[in-house]
């Protein structure tokens, strides 16, 4: 495993448990909305370092290889939009105003980061550490 994966693992695992951390504090707690304020710039951080370091790689791959285009297809997570997505809930949210769709908000932000992390850890981080092979 090449020491980029290694590093976005260990911080899959890190965010994951922040974000676990949030919901069991409670999202309306003053606790657990100043965790979640303060894991903004590292999980943004890393979807940064993801999309420059990751999904180029993988994207250029795929121009040659259907079935690798064909995964990044079926996942149909754009990166980038994933990114502006948790831009948008920080922005809205980062200055202690909740609404009635906070909640619902969160959980979305947080099931859609799930399924990314999900999706690179089952599949893509094995493609990128194979094009490193070549």
């Amino acid at each position: 495993m090449s020491v980029l994966i290694e590093e976005f693992k260990k911080e899959h695992s890190e965010i994951l448990a922040l974000l676990n951390e949030v919901k069991q504090l409670g999202i309306h707690s003053p606790e657990g909305r100043s965790k979640l304020m303060s894991a903004k710039e590292y999980l943004l951080e890393h979807l940064r370092k993801e999309n420059e370091q990751l999904y180029p790689v993988l994207n250029k791959e795929a121009e040659n290889n259907k079935e690798l285009q064909n995964e990044l297809d079926m996942f149909a997570i754009d990166p980038e939009h994933l990114t502006c997505v948790v831009h948008e809930f920080f922005d809205d949210y980062s200055a202690g105003d909740t609404d009635k769709d906070f909640q619902i908000n969160f959980e979305s932000l947080f099931a859609s980061l799930n399924a990314r992390i999900r999706n690179e850890e089952e599949s893509l981080y094995h493609e990128y550490d194979e094009i490193l092979k070549k």
